[in-house]
């Protein structure tokens, strides 16, 4: 099968297209044919050696964290899936690999594609949508009357996690560019902070939650706008030690991790807010109910472009430019 490869960790490196052999099927796995991916700020920072400590993968690796198609063949001990079934997944973190024509992954990560669908669109959700999931309501607990505030709300996981608050009953807060205003709005962001034009942590304050996909000064500015005994959820880091105790990592690595956090934990403390850093775990169970709530017309997926699959390496410079509005999707099939 064709898939796009790297051979080497190497900062902003094309990646490579080549033929490999089909994915082994192991006894829970479903093999997917795969008719499109999507792009996600994940897959540059993997092909750059960022996560390389975390995510100890073995080379040449195939990238890719998102997927919708069709089940080819199913392992003997799998009871979901059936051949002909449309699906949509991430991938477990060790067993990523969509951007290719085909895919084996556990049953348990995977879920029947939203009816109302397209392939395209499908693809374009799993890992932004998860990560929404698992930031606001299995961890934040976000409830009804909540303020909560996310950064970047026209990007990937923004442009979910607006539509997601929305429908639990918060009051959402989002920060985002002059021109992506109106598109926020659509979403159902209460509170619009255009940050070409003010700061935001001037204007909010009071907030419950907020889930920061941005750097090192959004992320402590952000304690300045949370009430006592808030949240600050990170998906961009740096990863605190009860991450590294859910991945299993060693001592040194643990350590590492201390020291990488002991500065926002420090100030969050001194806040009296609580930090932690999220990294999404693929879950078919919670993309089953997204699925519903993607059906029921809660949300909606947000594609910015649709490239072909000879042109991934396009679509991944496109996405790192940061003007994406919503995700970028590959046609695979």
């Amino acid at each position: 099968m064709k898939a796009f490869l790297i051979d080497r960790y190497a900062k902003g490196a094309a990646l490579r297209l080549g033929e490999v052999p089909e994915p082994e099927l192991r006894e829970s796995d479903v093999l997917v044919q795969i008719h499109a991916t999507s792009v996600n700020p994940l897959d540059g920072k993997i092909r750059d050696g960022e996560f390389k400590l975390i995510l100890p993968y073995r080379l040449p690796l195939i990238l890719g964290n998102d997927v919708a198609g069709v089940v080819i063949r199913v392992g003997p001990k799998v009871r979901r899936f059936k051949p002909g079934d449309e699906v949509y997944a991430r991938p477990a973190k060790d067993r990523i690999g969509t951007f290719a024509e085909v895919i084996a992954m556990d049953e348990a990560d995977v879920a029947i594609k939203p009816k109302n669908l397209t392939m395209e669109e499908a693809a374009s959700l799993p890992l932004v949508a998860l990560t929404a999931w698992q930031a606001l309501v299995e961890r934040a607990n976000v409830k009804k009357g909540q303020k909560v505030l996310i950064h970047a709300g026209s990007g990937g996981v923004g442009t979910i996690a607006i539509q997601l608050a929305k429908h639990v009953g918060a009051t959402v807060a989002t920060t985002t560019s002059t021109a992506n205003i109106d598109l926020v709005r659509s979403f159902g962001a209460d509170v619009v902070v255009d940050y070409r034009k003010d700061n935001f942590e001037e204007v909010l304050q009071g907030y419950d939650v907020v889930l920061n996909s941005l750097g090192k000064d959004t992320l402590e500015k952000s304690l300045r706008v949370l009430r006592p005994g808030g949240k600050i959820i990170s998906i961009s880091g740096p990863p605190d030690p009860e991450f590294a105790r859910e991945i299993g990592a060693g001592w040194p690595l643990q350590q590492v991790m201390r020291l990488l956090s002991a500065g926002i934990r420090r100030k969050s403390k001194r806040h009296g807010v609580g930090y932690s850093f999220l990294f999404m775990a693929a879950n078919g169970g919670q993309l089953g109910e997204i699925a519903s709530l993607v059906e029921a017309g809660a949300i909606r997926p947000v594609v910015d472009q649709v490239f072909p699959f000879e042109k991934a390496n396009e679509a991944l410079a496109y996405v790192e430019t940061g003007r994406a509005k919503g995700k970028v999707v590959i046609a695979v099939k």
